[in-house]
């Protein structure tokens, strides 16, 4: 196999995600959920998704968060734990080959607003920077309801 064999199988591997940074949140937009979930598939990475089509307080999405992305029990429902539970516990079970994380339909509501829905981007945020900071991919992707 030559060099440029290798690299367009490399590329041919992680499309859709090879247009897109390692360690970024961003909207979902022109990338379908099953090609992401694929490409992480196809990459070895973790895939974390939630729909939250049917959440409508902060409490809403934290719980479908947590059940969908399979938190423990004893997960404290506030954005501080969701952070700790998106780095801490995983960084500490050993070596990570990356993440790639949807969050569908984020609601936008009174009791769920513009302010709740930035703080609540800005969790993951801060995890692709914990995880930028350890050479690992975190890629999160949302869409609004």
């Amino acid at each position: 196999m030559s060099f440029f064999d290798h690299r367009e199988r490399e590329t041919e591997m992680e499309a859709p995600l090879c247009t897109v940074r390692t360690n970024i949140v961003q909207s979902i937009r022109a990338f379908r959920v099953h090609d992401l979930q694929e490409a992480a598939g196809r990459l070895g990475h973790h895939f974390l998704y939630a729909n939250l089509a049917h959440a409508q307080t902060k409490q809403d999405v934290l719980d479908l968060i947590a059940a969908q992305f399979y938190f423990p029990a004893h997960f404290g429902k506030n954005f501080d734990a969701l952070y700790d539970c998106l780095t801490d516990p995983i960084h500490k079970s050993g070596p990570q080959p990356g993440f790639v994380v949807v969050l569908e339909q984020i609601p936008a509501v009174a009791k769920f607003d513009k302010e709740v829905r930035e703080q609540l981007l800005d969790v993951f945020r801060e995890a692709a920077d914990y995880w930028a900071d350890r050479k690992i991919a975190f890629r999160c992707f949302y869409s609004f309801l």
